[in-house]
Formats: structure tokens, C-alpha cells, sequence
């Protein structure tokens, strides 16, 4: 599901919208991916060690650490991945107390944390 090419339109957009659903800094993503929490929760792929949203976070933080002159299509595609989800996710939210559901688990390793 490559998407490449990208308008100026586009990447303004994916841009923006990436920029709101990722509230967390990269220092603040980067100590989140080293907790246990972060690498308990989430799909993995067959016979992957890593699931597919703590992989993501460490993309997030790449991508939060280059220019934006400097990001590619590669990184569009995967902003525009990440906004998805998380406005998925967050539609999603479960009833009460949310501390440590993994709900809010798997949204951290996506960069964004509900709770701001």
C-alpha cells in the first residue's frame, strides 16, 4: 500500500496532522518504548519480536528527529499511517479510568498519549 509521490497539499496535511496526533516528545516516546508496558501490547507479526506499534514508535521518533525539508515519501506515508490509527484508537477510548489499560499502552507506542 505504497503511496509515493505525495503533493505539496498532501504532505502540508499529513504534516499538520501528525503534528496533533503525536503529543509526545521524542525523548518522551524513546523512554516509553524501553518500559515493559510499551512492549507488551500490540499485534506482532508472525514470528516478529517487536509489534507493529512499538516498530512504529521507533519510526515516529526518526521522523520526529529529521527536518521536515529532509522527510520522504516513506515518512509521509507512515505519518499518514500513524494519524489513522490513532484517530482510530482514540474513538475507541474504554469507559473509566484509563491509566493502565492498554488502550492507552498502544496509543503511547504511536507517539500520542491520551491522557494530556
Amino acid at each position: 500500500m505504497a503511496h509515493t509521490d505525495f503533493d505539496k497539499e498532501e504532505r502540508e496535511q499529513i504534516y499538520q496532522d501528525f503534528k496533533e496526533a503525536v503529543n509526545m516528545t521524542p525523548s518522551e516516546l524513546e523512554e516509553w518504548l524501553k518500559t515493559d508496558e510499551s512492549k507488551e501490547v500490540g499485534y506482532k507479526e508472525e514470528d516478529a519480536d517487536e509489534s507493529v506499534g512499538h516498530e512504529s514508535g521507533r519510526k515516529i521518533i526518526k521522523i520526529l528527529h529529521t527536518k521536515k525539508a529532509d522527510l520522504t515519501d516513506a515518512d509521509y506515508a507512515h505519518m499518514r499511517k500513524v494519524v489513522g490509527y490513532v484517530h482510530r484508537h482514540t474513538a475507541q477510548r474504554p469507559s473509566g479510568n484509563i491509566e493502565d489499560t492498554p488502550w492507552r499502552y498502544s496509543l503511547k507506542n504511536w507517539g500520542h498519549e491520551p491522557k494530556q
